[in-house]
């Protein structure tokens, strides 16, 4: 069975280039709702810089939602079929932030009005790509 992955190495994810925001926002929770997905991501991310790779932080994620095991039978399953990666991420199509991967392809979050967030979208040692819009051009 071939697994995919949603993981990028030496890579930078900007924010998406029809991002209505001018800076970062952390996304709200709601008090009768349970946590989206951007503010699982967000808390996750945050919670453990350069710790996680985003196969890691994607796959937590269904299980929590799902109720179900973290088993590696249920990762190997769910990686059986691609995922969407960080690119079309609620983080950075909306609430302005990137997504900075190293050399292990563990990530950390870059605020779009921090200095950092300028430094690495002009980095050569970084690939650096943009998040996906979240219209049609």
């Amino acid at each position: 069975m071939k697994i995919h992955t949603t993981n990028y190495t030496n890579t930078f994810i900007s924010v998406a280039e029809d991002c209505k925001k001018t800076e970062s926002e952390i996304p709200p929770l709601k008090l009768d709702k349970p946590k989206s997905i951007a503010r699982m991501q967000f808390e996750i991310i945050t919670d453990n810089p350069f710790q996680l790779t985003s196969d890691d932080i994607i796959f937590q994620i269904h299980c929590k939602r799902k109720g179900i095991d973290p088993t590696d039978n249920e990762r190997e399953s769910f990686f059986s079929k691609g995922q969407p990666c960080f690119r079309s991420s609620p983080l950075a199509k909306t609430y302005g932030w990137g997504f900075q991967y190293d050399e292990q392809s563990k990530v950390s979050l870059v605020a779009m009005d921090d200095e950092k967030y300028e430094r690495i979208s002009n980095s050569q040692e970084l690939v650096v790509i943009k998040a996906m819009r979240s219209s049609r051009k």
